[in-house]
């Protein structure tokens, strides 16, 4: 058994998140975006891009409250092949409020552990989600 969290996840979003998981994809990244509803303590779906850059995708993320992805990355190798490795990013920007920070903090183990996504990141700086940053990140793992 693992973490328990201050924030719960619905069985509807957690078929949703594991259909997301398991799709086939031929091209391009595709990124679900999760946030937390504060009144009711509850991890809720905030959007879904489908062959979305991550120049654009790290635009559509909000400069002062945390995130969580969960992005299947195109990941094309040296020799042509590709594959898409799904990665779980934690968006907590600088500039957040820390009290949002801590909900989401406490949450993090939590919602990765139910997803089953172990490659994750932590990414506090726009500047910091980049292609060239998974693709490195990506090849060490």
């Amino acid at each position: 058994m693992g973490a328990k969290a201050l924030c719960d996840i619905d069985a509807e979003l957690e078929a949703k998140l594991k259909e997301f998981r398991f799709a086939k994809y031929s091209s391009g990244n595709a990124a679900f975006v999760l946030q937390i509803d504060r009144k009711q303590l509850k991890i809720v779906e905030d959007e879904v891009y489908d062959n979305i850059s991550i120049e654009d995708l790290v635009e559509e993320l909000p400069e002062n409250s945390p995130r969580y992805i969960v992005l299947s990355y195109e990941l094309i190798h040296s020799d042509g092949r590709k594959n898409f490795p799904l990665v779980f990013i934690y968006w907590t920007p600088s500039t957040a409020k820390p009290e949002i920070n801590m909900i989401y903090a406490s949450a993090k183990t939590y919602l990765q552990e139910k997803i089953d996504v172990i490659k994750g990141f932590d990414i506090r700086e726009a500047d910091q989600l980049t292609d060239e940053f998974l693709e490195k990140s990506l090849k060490l793992i």
